[in-house]
């Protein structure tokens, strides 16, 4: 069976395989005019709130590259980082304290997490932590400073909790929406895999009702060929010996065209069934039981073969699974025994009947020309099918000048479906015949 490729995608229409050796993901039109829209009116908030300090060129510059990164975030969170770290520096390295926009940064540190790679979400918790520590650092030196412009000097516990408060609130402006980017991540993974779960129950449906398919088509297969074979032999055999018969014998001639009509009519009405069955789900499909191979005996009697019965044990019970596996196999193994084997020689039939299991054995002499005997052909394939079926074990092949076929199978059927593989390979036997 082939598997097919399943491509899931988020919610926000994004494809959440991983962007290896690129720099953008793959991220709809509508969703980056989205993003440059909100991150261009959140930098033209600030720079009109900047405007009344009279901010000087470095804020702009830090309002527009800030802006910047939060209007990629979504299509290269990578790149996004990388500009905000370098904003962050480039504030630093000129010694402007830290303003409103570098709320922006936010936004990109959940973008780490909720769309970035692995590198990107660990460069991003990364950038948390040792931007939460770089940012303490830097308030507390801006704080020494201010304290030698002014010649003052503040307690040291006070300069502690002034870079302990510093670190604790700018990691939790840069981890929180980290986390929060985590989380986002984490519950659209987890819809992807119900979503996956349901497709592959879905699949899993459709596989078993393609083997339920399957086997109904082997099954009818099976029967129509058991059906037609055995009753075009005897008809055939009928037929010969009436045209041989009508004008030394016409009373044998006329018993033989009543054995080709009964026959006939016989193989007429179980095809007709087994057709009802294939139209209808609730038809019924023919089912001769252990009772009809007596009948069945009889009937190849009078074509000329010489069939010896014995039975062992009780078949009273069994299940008509099981009575009709072993109503068809004696018929093909006597169809193929008249075809095949040895004229004139006896065919024994060993049908022993046990509280667990059910024992078939068929033995005929073989051709004197060398010929293999039966087995060659579409008939062997669905003894085998039966026996496989119940949960039982089929051989059959020549021993010596005779060719024999026996099966064993439990009395209650093992398992109602044939395994997928075992189907597969009757296909293979099939198309190989």
């Amino acid at each position: 069976m082939r598997i097919r490729r399943i491509n899931l995608r988020t919610d926000e229409g994004l494809d959440v395989t991983p962007y290896r050796g690129t720099v953008f993901r793959p991220v709809l039109r509508s969703q980056i005019v989205f993003d440059v829209v909100v991150a261009v009116l959140l930098g033209v908030v600030l720079l009109v709130l900047q405007a009344g300090g009279g901010p000087d060129w470095v804020s702009v510059g830090v309002v527009l590259g800030l802006t910047a990164s939060l209007a990629l975030r979504r299509l290269s969170p990578a790149l996004a980082l990388i500009v905000a770290w370098a904003v962050a520096v480039l504030q630093m390295a000129t010694w402007h304290s830290p303003d409103p926009a570098n709320l922006l940064i936010g936004g990109v540190m959940y973008t780490t997490s909720a769309y970035g790679s692995r590198r990107v979400r660990l460069a991003g918790l990364f950038s948390a932590l040792g931007g939460a520590m770089l940012a303490a650092g830097y308030i507390g030196l801006q704080d020494v400073q201010q304290q030698q412009a002014a010649d003052f000097t503040r307690p040291l516990v006070q300069s502690a909790q002034l870079v302990l408060g510093s670190f604790a609130g700018v990691l939790l402006i840069l981890l929180l929406p980290w986390l929060a980017g985590l989380v986002r991540r984490t519950r659209r993974l987890a819809s992807m895999s119900r979503e996956a779960q349901l497709l592959a129950e879905r699949d899993a449906a459709r596989a078993d009702r393609a083997v339920a398919v399957e086997q109904e088509r082997v099954r009818i297969a099976r029967d129509m060929h058991d059906i037609v074979a055995h009753s075009l032999a005897v008809v055939i055999a009928q037929a010969d010996g009436a045209r041989y018969a009508l004008k030394a014998d016409p009373a044998i001639a006329d018993q033989a065209l009543s054995t080709i009509s009964g026959t006939a009519r016989r193989a007429l009405g179980d095809v007709r069934e087994l057709l009802g069955a294939l139209r209808h789900e609730q038809g019924a499909a023919p089912t001769p039981a252990i009772d009809d191979v007596d009948r069945l005996v009889a009937e190849m009697g009078e074509l000329g073969l010489d069939v010896r019965v014995a039975r062992e044990g009780d078949p009273t019970g069994l299940p008509t699974t099981t009575q009709l596996a072993v109503y068809r196999i004696v018929q093909e193994s006597l169809t193929n025994a008249y075809k095949h084997g040895q004229t004139g020689s006896p065919v024994r039939v060993d049908l022993e009947y046990g509280p667990e299991t059910v024992a078939v054995r068929v033995e005929n002499r073989r051709d004197d020309d060398g010929r293999r005997g039966p087995g060659t052909g579409h008939g062997l394939v669905g003894m085998r099918e039966r026996a496989t079926m119940i949960g039982g074990t089929m051989t059959a092949g020549p021993r010596g000048d005779d060719f024999v076929v026996a099966v064993r199978m439990p009395t209650v059927p093992a398992s109602g479906q044939m395994p997928r593989d075992r189907i597969t390979s009757i296909q293979q036997e099939r198309t190989a015949r």
